[in-house]
């Protein structure tokens, strides 16, 4: 069974592959320090005390004016930035890929997420996906490409939608 949990001390990281380099080192480098610094959340998916996964949350903002019009028309313009979370990182091991771990990490930030906006402000989910094929998995599950951007969101709403839907 997996579980999610808060990256610490306790979690063999030394393991995690999951193709990509740099997902890799930040795992295994710099997550730790970046939790300490309070500049992200890294949470783990692991299964025996071993890392199958992981993503990371923190605070953003995206210019109101970088919001396609049918957006930018429901917000205030005096809101210049407007506040959002960032899932900065989903990596997924590469002996667990193609078993639907992605989505449940995706799913578990994304309630996460949605939780913490009704404590603080936050719009949307923004992510900036590292490669066309993690944009593909972000478009199935309803991110919006922002325009001039590689970035996307997903509105705090539709995310209210689907949790109540779920």
């Amino acid at each position: 069974m997996y579980l999610t949990e808060i990256l610490s001390n306790l979690h063999q990281k030394s393991f995690f592959d999951c193709g990509i380099e740099v997902l890799n080192e930040y795992l295994k480098k710099i997550a730790g320090q970046d939790i300490r610094r309070k500049l992200a959340a890294c949470y783990v998916l692991v299964e025996n005390a071993e890392i199958k996964g992981y993503y990371t949350l923190s605070t953003s903002s995206i210019f109101w004016d970088t919001l396609p019009e049918a957006y930018r028309k429901k917000l205030p313009p005096a809101y210049k930035h407007i506040p959002v979370i960032l899932l900065g990182r989903l990596a997924v091991d590469r002996n667990v890929q193609k078993l639907g771990l992605g989505e449940k990490l995706l799913i578990d930030a994304l309630k996460r997420s949605y939780e913490t906006s009704n404590s603080i402000g936050a719009w949307a989910v923004v992510v900036e996906p590292i490669s066309e094929q993690a944009q593909e998995f972000y478009q199935k599950y309803g991110f919006i490409l922002l325009p001039d951007s590689k970035k996307m969101f997903l509105p705090m709403k539709t995310i209210e939608n689907l949790f109540m839907h779920l």
